[in-house]
């Protein structure tokens, strides 16, 4: 058995096609195209590829893109006044905090401070409520693309037992509740069940997994049950390759479907973050008038 691979990249090519023509059709219909403002401090070059990709694909898709490096020596405080300044400048339709942050910030303050009507990855307190009562506008990228690779399975997820491993609060609990919704009977794994020895028995029945920790290979494939949906969320660098959280080469033998890495949920987020742009710039401007 070798699983069908839930190909990201292919999904994020389709995603950009629509966008572009929608935003296309906007430019002729209302005299704009949605901008989307990212705000990063410092340079991080671990995720110097995923801010390169945001502004390569807006370019792509006829979006405006704007990057803004603060200096390292930025207060917490100043990134507070250059995010009420962007609030409150009509030509943005979205900002972006680039993360990580400096340990020095808090970041449930800071994103707070991202009006709700703005925010493209739904980390606002506003935007994470709305997720729990699902009457969200927007829901983080990384959790909404793991989201639809599992749904392009095509698998009837009503009782199905879905394995969440991971809790972050922009992958793992938005993901817990995507799934939810989809009436999946969700179980949450984190380090403590790891420590527990508890983790394999989760895996071995599991219909559907998700992982999102930063761990290379974590999950082993034999741990996997015949015929499941794994994605896999994690993005590692280990001897000089870049690999997910899942063991691939074995998980994909005993899975039904599986996401890859790099190709899987990497390529999607990044175009579903400009799908939520546009979700915005629709809000702002269309069905306002």
């Amino acid at each position: 058995m070798s699983a069908v691979i839930l190909d990201g990249k292919r999904r994020a090519d389709e995603v950009k096609k629509e966008l572009s023509e929608k935003i296309k059709g906007y430019k002729a219909s209302v005299g704009a195209v949605p901008k989307l403002v990212a705000l990063e401090i410092g340079k991080d070059s671990a995720f110097s590829v995923y801010v390169k990709s945001q502004g390569k694909i807006a370019e792509a898709i006829g979006m405006e893109y704007e990057l803004i490096s603060l200096a390292p020596s930025t207060t917490e405080k100043e990134l507070i006044e250059r995010i009420s300044s962007l609030n409150k400048d009509n030509s943005v339709t979205g900002i972006i905090l680039q993360c990580p942050l400096p340990e020095k910030f808090d970041f449930i303050k800071v994103t707070s401070f991202i009006s709700a009507d703005k925010d493209v990855e739904g980390i606002n307190p506003e935007n994470k409520g709305k997720l729990l009562l699902n009457a969200y506008r927007v829901v983080p990228p990384t959790s909404s693309a793991a989201m639809e690779l599992i749904e392009l399975s095509g698998v009837d997820l009503y009782g199905k037992e879905a394995v969440v491993v991971g809790h972050s609060s922009i992958v793992g609990k938005p993901l817990t509740m995507l799934l939810l919704d989809r009436f999946a009977t969700v179980t949450v794994c984190h380090i403590a069940t790891s420590e527990k020895g508890k983790l394999i028995e989760h895996i071995n029945r599991a219909d559907i997994v998700a992982v999102a920790v930063g761990k290379p290979n974590l999950i082993k494939g034999e741990w996997i049950k015949e015929g499941a949906i794994v994605v896999d969320i994690g993005i590692n660098s280990l001897d000089g390759k870049i690999v997910g959280d899942v063991e691939f080469e074995s998980a994909k033998t005993r899975a039904g479907y599986i996401s890859p890495v790099p190709g899987g949920v990497g390529p999607l987020t990044t175009a579903i973050l400009m799908r939520n742009c546009l979700s915005l710039f629709e809000e702002q401007n269309v069905t306002a008038q």
